[in-house]
Protein backbone atom coordinates (compact mmCIF):
# COMPACT_ATOMS: atom_id res chain seq x y z
CA UNK A 1 0.00 0.00 0.00
CA UNK A 2 1.50 3.49 -0.92
CA UNK A 3 1.59 6.65 1.24
CA UNK A 4 -1.19 8.32 -0.66
CA UNK A 5 -3.45 5.74 -0.25
CA UNK A 6 -2.64 5.34 3.45
CA UNK A 7 -3.08 9.00 4.17
CA UNK A 8 -6.32 8.61 2.04
CA UNK A 9 -7.34 6.62 4.55
CA UNK A 10 -6.48 8.32 7.46
CA UNK A 11 -8.28 11.22 6.40
CA UNK A 12 -11.72 9.64 5.98
CA UNK A 13 -14.55 10.03 8.22
CA UNK A 14 -14.61 5.68 8.96
CA UNK A 15 -11.66 6.24 11.21
CA UNK A 16 -13.71 8.60 13.35
CA UNK A 17 -16.11 5.57 13.67
CA UNK A 18 -13.25 2.96 14.21
CA UNK A 19 -13.56 4.17 18.25
CA UNK A 20 -17.25 3.67 18.16
CA UNK A 21 -16.59 0.03 16.41
CA UNK A 22 -14.09 -0.70 19.47
CA UNK A 23 -16.46 0.42 21.76
CA UNK A 24 -19.19 -1.95 20.80
CA UNK A 25 -16.78 -4.85 20.37
CA UNK A 26 -15.09 -4.26 23.57
CA UNK A 27 -18.39 -5.06 25.07
CA UNK A 28 -19.29 -8.14 23.44
CA UNK A 29 -15.94 -9.56 24.35
CA UNK A 30 -16.58 -8.91 27.89
CA UNK A 31 -20.12 -10.78 27.04
CA UNK A 32 -18.50 -13.63 25.69
CA UNK A 33 -19.79 -13.30 22.08
CA UNK A 34 -17.43 -15.02 19.72
CA UNK A 35 -18.69 -13.56 16.41
CA UNK A 36 -20.13 -10.28 15.04
CA UNK A 37 -21.87 -9.40 11.89
CA UNK A 38 -21.86 -6.42 10.17
CA UNK A 39 -25.35 -6.08 10.08
CA UNK A 40 -25.05 -5.99 14.26
CA UNK A 41 -22.59 -3.42 13.87
CA UNK A 42 -24.40 -1.29 11.49
CA UNK A 43 -27.94 -1.59 13.57
CA UNK A 44 -25.75 -0.49 16.73
CA UNK A 45 -24.22 2.29 14.66
CA UNK A 46 -27.22 3.64 13.28
CA UNK A 47 -25.19 3.35 9.76
CA UNK A 48 -26.15 1.67 6.60
CA UNK A 49 -24.87 -2.04 6.43
CA UNK A 50 -22.67 -1.42 3.25
CA UNK A 51 -20.71 1.66 5.44
CA UNK A 52 -19.94 -0.73 8.38
CA UNK A 53 -18.71 -3.42 5.38
CA UNK A 54 -16.31 -0.82 3.86
CA UNK A 55 -15.26 0.19 7.03
CA UNK A 56 -14.38 -2.92 8.41
CA UNK A 57 -12.90 -3.77 4.59
CA UNK A 58 -9.85 -1.19 5.60
CA UNK A 59 -8.53 -3.31 7.91
CA UNK A 60 -8.27 -6.10 5.00
CA UNK A 61 -9.62 -9.18 7.80
CA UNK A 62 -11.56 -11.70 5.62
CA UNK A 63 -14.89 -12.16 7.02
CA UNK A 64 -16.74 -15.67 7.42
CA UNK A 65 -19.86 -15.49 5.46
CA UNK A 66 -21.99 -17.52 7.77
CA UNK A 67 -20.79 -15.89 11.04
CA UNK A 68 -19.05 -12.36 10.10
CA UNK A 69 -16.18 -11.50 12.47
CA UNK A 70 -14.21 -13.06 14.96
CA UNK A 71 -14.99 -9.88 17.82
CA UNK A 72 -11.34 -10.86 19.07
CA UNK A 73 -9.98 -10.67 15.12
CA UNK A 74 -11.42 -7.31 14.52
CA UNK A 75 -10.72 -6.01 17.98
CA UNK A 76 -7.19 -6.31 17.28
CA UNK A 77 -7.34 -5.62 13.36
CA UNK A 78 -8.74 -2.19 14.00
CA UNK A 79 -6.58 -1.99 16.79
CA UNK A 80 -3.40 -1.77 13.91
CA UNK A 81 -5.09 0.08 10.88
CA UNK A 82 -5.22 3.25 13.69
CA UNK A 83 -2.32 2.50 15.38
CA UNK A 84 -3.04 1.66 18.57
CA UNK A 85 -2.10 -2.38 18.72
CA UNK A 86 1.16 -0.80 20.91
CA UNK A 87 1.40 1.06 23.18
CA UNK A 88 1.50 4.97 23.30
CA UNK A 89 2.51 7.52 25.77
CA UNK A 90 1.84 10.94 26.35
CA UNK A 91 1.88 14.23 28.25
CA UNK A 92 -0.71 16.49 28.67
CA UNK A 93 -0.07 20.06 29.36
CA UNK A 94 -3.11 22.26 31.04
CA UNK A 95 -5.14 20.64 34.13
CA UNK A 96 -8.09 22.66 34.01
CA UNK A 97 -11.55 21.47 33.19
CA UNK A 98 -10.48 20.16 29.83
CA UNK A 99 -7.64 18.73 30.69
CA UNK A 100 -9.77 17.17 33.99
CA UNK A 101 -12.45 15.53 31.79
CA UNK A 102 -9.68 13.90 29.07
CA UNK A 103 -7.84 12.49 32.26
CA UNK A 104 -11.03 10.94 33.42
CA UNK A 105 -11.85 9.32 30.05
CA UNK A 106 -11.44 5.52 31.11
CA UNK A 107 -11.16 4.06 27.10
CA UNK A 108 -8.02 5.45 26.49
CA UNK A 109 -5.96 1.97 28.09
CA UNK A 110 -8.23 0.06 26.12
CA UNK A 111 -6.39 1.76 23.09
CA UNK A 112 -2.87 1.52 24.35
CA UNK A 113 -2.53 5.19 25.04
CA UNK A 114 -1.07 6.12 28.14
CA UNK A 115 -0.86 9.82 29.66
CA UNK A 116 2.01 9.43 31.43
CA UNK A 117 2.23 13.32 33.07
CA UNK A 118 0.24 16.37 33.52
CA UNK A 119 2.09 19.98 33.64
CA UNK A 120 0.73 23.19 34.76
CA UNK A 121 1.40 26.79 35.23
CA UNK A 122 -0.84 27.58 37.87
CA UNK A 123 0.14 27.17 41.79
CA UNK A 124 -3.34 26.13 42.64
CA UNK A 125 -2.92 22.76 40.83
CA UNK A 126 0.55 22.24 40.99
CA UNK A 127 1.53 18.86 43.22
CA UNK A 128 -2.65 17.82 43.10
CA UNK A 129 -3.57 15.18 42.03
CA UNK A 130 -6.08 14.97 39.26
CA UNK A 131 -8.31 11.63 38.42
CA UNK A 132 -4.74 9.99 39.65
CA UNK A 133 -2.14 11.76 37.82
CA UNK A 134 0.09 14.71 40.06
CA UNK A 135 0.18 17.68 38.75
CA UNK A 136 3.83 18.72 37.95
CA UNK A 137 4.84 22.60 37.96
CA UNK A 138 4.89 23.41 33.59
CA UNK A 139 8.41 24.90 34.50
CA UNK A 140 10.08 21.67 35.19
CA UNK A 141 8.41 19.98 32.01
CA UNK A 142 12.30 20.28 29.90
CA UNK A 143 13.75 18.31 32.82
CA UNK A 144 11.24 16.00 33.51
CA UNK A 145 11.09 14.69 29.92
CA UNK A 146 14.27 15.54 28.12
CA UNK A 147 15.74 11.91 28.65
CA UNK A 148 12.56 9.91 27.83
CA UNK A 149 9.90 12.34 25.68
CA UNK A 150 6.82 10.94 25.14
CA UNK A 151 4.79 10.52 21.45
CA UNK A 152 2.26 12.71 22.15
CA UNK A 153 1.74 16.05 23.44
CA UNK A 154 -1.75 16.92 24.78
CA UNK A 155 -2.15 20.76 25.24
CA UNK A 156 -5.33 22.16 27.17
CA UNK A 157 -4.13 25.47 28.04
CA UNK A 158 -6.15 28.57 26.92
CA UNK A 159 -5.26 30.11 23.29
CA UNK A 160 -2.52 32.39 24.85
CA UNK A 161 -0.18 30.13 26.16
CA UNK A 162 -0.92 27.14 23.35
CA UNK A 163 2.03 28.10 21.05
CA UNK A 164 4.66 28.74 23.61
CA UNK A 165 3.48 25.45 25.23
CA UNK A 166 3.86 23.89 21.57
CA UNK A 167 7.01 25.19 21.15
CA UNK A 168 8.56 23.56 24.29
CA UNK A 169 6.65 20.41 23.35
CA UNK A 170 8.28 20.54 19.97
CA UNK A 171 11.80 21.35 21.19
CA UNK A 172 11.88 18.16 24.00
CA UNK A 173 11.03 16.07 20.49
CA UNK A 174 7.38 15.48 20.49
CA UNK A 175 6.26 15.45 17.14
CA UNK A 176 2.59 14.78 17.28
CA UNK A 177 0.35 17.03 19.01
CA UNK A 178 -3.23 17.02 19.83
CA UNK A 179 -4.27 20.73 20.55
CA UNK A 180 -7.59 21.36 22.19
CA UNK A 181 -6.63 25.07 22.25
CA UNK A 182 -8.66 26.81 19.73
CA UNK A 183 -5.63 28.33 18.08
CA UNK A 184 -3.71 27.57 15.14
CA UNK A 185 -0.58 26.58 15.78
CA UNK A 186 2.79 27.03 13.62
CA UNK A 187 5.09 24.14 13.95
CA UNK A 188 8.33 22.91 12.36
CA UNK A 189 7.88 20.68 9.20
CA UNK A 190 7.47 16.69 10.06
CA UNK A 191 5.13 17.95 13.42
CA UNK A 192 1.49 16.64 12.99
CA UNK A 193 -1.01 18.60 14.96
CA UNK A 194 -4.48 17.58 15.18
CA UNK A 195 -6.78 20.28 16.51
CA UNK A 196 -9.73 19.87 17.85
CA UNK A 197 -12.31 22.30 18.14
CA UNK A 198 -15.24 21.40 20.01
CA UNK A 199 -17.84 24.18 18.15
CA UNK A 200 -17.22 22.62 15.35
CA UNK A 201 -19.49 19.26 16.31
CA UNK A 202 -21.71 21.95 17.89
CA UNK A 203 -22.17 23.43 14.46
CA UNK A 204 -22.83 19.94 13.05
CA UNK A 205 -25.66 19.84 15.80
CA UNK A 206 -26.97 23.06 14.59
CA UNK A 207 -27.04 21.73 10.87
CA UNK A 208 -28.72 19.01 11.93
CA UNK A 209 -31.44 20.87 13.93
CA UNK A 210 -32.11 23.25 11.46
CA UNK A 211 -32.55 20.48 8.45
CA UNK A 212 -34.81 18.51 10.85
CA UNK A 213 -36.72 21.73 11.73
CA UNK A 214 -37.31 22.78 8.67
CA UNK A 215 -38.97 19.37 7.23
CA UNK A 216 -40.87 19.47 9.77
CA UNK A 217 -41.97 23.48 9.35
CA UNK A 218 -42.48 21.75 5.42
CA UNK A 219 -44.81 19.11 6.39
CA UNK A 220 -46.96 21.16 8.78
CA UNK A 221 -47.44 23.43 6.01
CA UNK A 222 -48.61 20.26 3.73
Amino acid sequence: MNTRKVMKILNTPAMRRMPTYLHKLFQLRLSGQEWVSCAELAKYMNIPHVMVRKDIGMTGLPGNKRHGFKVNDLIDAILRLVGWHKPSTATLVGAGSLGAAILNFGDFRSYNFIIESVFDSSPEKIGRSVHGHEVYDLADIRKRLKFAPPKVGIICVPPVGAQLVADILVSLGIKYLWNFSNVCLKVPPGVIVQREVIAGGLAVLFAKINKAEGIEEISCDD
